[in-house]
């Protein structure tokens, strides 16, 4: 399960097909449930902040409540709605629609069987991402845990597509890589203040290859920012969360402290300069508090 070289089961060139068609059909059957936003752009740090407002919760809290009221810790992908299904990746990775999707197009890759999320990557996991990456312009991310956002257990990686707003740069929080320092292959953002790491990549070439690369530079990044990066000898555990953000370019990781900013949820979009609050109210706590403000309080600070 966690090695690599699995075989590549979705044929080039037919994921962007297969997405567009899985959403025409979860939608008809009511198993994709948007939720709806409205959205500003909040500047700081040299950053013009893409900020979603959500509209309505309701249905998914309502699920929330009726799982801890039933006591059952539910795994939505063990077994996956199969009104979700977008496309086999691999022989350990599946496509599903997020149910649940305030990004349009936003897929989840998952493994076939359980692993935990808090669990490391592998070189499997990245040729799965690969497969996706090469496909179409796309972000991906990982919540490595709880505390960096991760909403279900079982392990998934999840790719969006981009641009992710509707004006400027493709990825927001792209002006600041211009400015990268590097030391080696490891780099690091001038206009981030708190820890992370960065690097560039090169030409991807085949999907193996690309993911072995991938894999070593993902084993040393954790390594440069003072975590345990996976040996490659079996299923391993993080040492602590972080937010893992890989585009066909550039991947960035930043280890995280906690999830919430006064009730605000940061995920591995935040990292990104796309960010999600639940209401005016928290709106109102990001402008005056500021995003990179926000960002810096649920990480960890910069070594001295």
């Amino acid at each position: 399960m966690t090695a690599g070289n699995s075989k590549i089961l979705i044929r080039k060139g037919t994921l962007g097909d297969a997405l567009m068609m899985a959403t025409e059909r979860a939608l008809g059957a009511g198993a994709l449930l948007p939720i709806p936003t409205d959205y500003e752009f909040v500047e700081d740090g040299g950053v013009r902040f893409f900020v979603r407002v959500l509209t309505n919760l309701a249905r998914k809290d309502e699920e929330k409540k009726k799982q801890k009221q039933e006591g059952r810790p539910v795994n939505p992908f063990l077994p996956f709605d199969k009104d979700l299904f977008v496309a086999d990746i691999s022989e350990t990775h599946v496509a599903v629609l997020n149910k649940y999707n305030v990004v349009e197009h936003h897929l989840l890759v998952i493994t076939r069987e359980f692993e935990d999320q808090e669990m490391l990557l592998t070189t499997g996991d990245f040729e799965a991402l690969w497969a996706c990456l090469q496909e179409y312009d796309s972000l991906g991310f990982y919540n490595g845990g709880e505390a960096a956002g991760a909403s279900q257990r079982h392990k998934h990686i999840q790719v969006v597509p981009l641009p992710l707003a509707p004006e400027g740069p493709p990825v927001p929080l792209e002006p600041l890589l211009c400015s990268a320092q590097f030391k080696g292959k490891m780099g690091t953002l001038p206009g981030l203040p708190f820890l992370h790491v960065f690097a560039r990549l090169g030409a991807a070439g085949p999907i193996p290859a690309a993911a072995e690369k991938t894999f070593t530079l993902y084993r040393d990044m954790l390594r440069y920012v003072g975590m345990k990066g996976p040996s490659g000898y079996g299923p391993e555990k993080q040492s602590g969360p972080y937010c893992l953000l890989m585009t066909r370019e550039w991947m960035l990781l930043v280890p995280r402290s906690v999830e919430f900013f006064e009730g605000i949820s940061i995920n591995s979009l935040g990292y990104a300069g796309a960010l999600l609050v639940r209401d005016q109210k928290q709106m109102e706590i990001l402008k005056m508090r500021g995003p990179m403000e926000v960002l810096r309080n649920v990480a960890l600070p910069l070594s001295t």
